[in-house]
């Protein structure tokens, strides 16, 4: 890709970026229906870049190499927020997330939205740009961790995970794999931080609106 089209995929990835973070700082509760920005701009980008579901992760050819892949790191993260939750006390209760079919269901939906996000679109976009992997790693976490603001477990969460998920990405393109280690991640990090911490993963406003309630509690 040439200089120009470089820059112009940059700024296209930070004005996305940009957009999610007015979303969740303003336009959800002002502007709810606003949400419908967001597949549409990835729809017409996919469109403009001549994405493909190769070039999007989203495939099954290599479903076993992606897991094999990140099976070591995500057994990193795993043991580390356990390791976390032990010395938290996080025994005294169970890990709803992941044992209540339901909710991990919907957590793990959420999460696959937000794997398309970072990686079919942000890290696609700074590697078109960058064509550095390790460099369009950190700056799609980088922007995962600061839309998670003012989250203070999910800010350095996002941020090392986030890190660790496009670098898998960039060698093995499949969503799959990380959409699912991400929600067993998320379901734990949940379970073991209080929720005096990460106000049962609010980021925003949000976090400031569970914050009153805690005190109400």
């Amino acid at each position: 890709m040439a200089l120009p089209g470089r820059v112009l995929t940059f700024l296209e990835a930070l004005l996305f970026s940009a957009l999610v973070g007015l979303f969740i700082w303003f336009w959800q509760a002002a502007h709810p229906l606003s949400w419908i920005i967001f597949p549409v701009w990835l729809t017409a980008s996919f469109l403009l870049h001549h994405d493909t579901p190769k070039t999007l992760g989203w495939r099954a050819d290599n479903l076993w190499p992606a897991t094999r892949q990140g099976l070591p790191v995500f057994a990193v993260f795993i043991a580390a927020v356990c390791v976390i939750g032990l010395g938290l006390g996080a025994l005294r209760h169970l890990p709803e997330h992941l044992i209540d079919h339901r909710r991990f269901v919907g957590y793990f939906s959420f999460c696959l939205l937000q794997q398309v996000a970072v990686n079919s679109y942000l890290m696609n976009r700074f590697l078109a740009a960058s064509e550095r992997s390790v460099v369009s790693a950190l700056l799609s976490s980088v922007i995962f961790a600061a839309l998670h603001w003012p989250n203070p477990v999910l800010i350095p969460v996002t941020l090392i995970g986030g890190f660790g998920m496009c670098l898998l990405f960039a060698r093995q393109r499949n969503i799959l794999p990380l959409t699912l280690g991400q929600a067993i991640l998320g379901g734990l990090v949940w379970w073991a931080f209080p929720v005096a911490w990460h106000h049962s993963m609010r980021v925003g406003p949000g976090y400031y609106s569970f914050a009153r309630r805690l005190v109400t509690w």
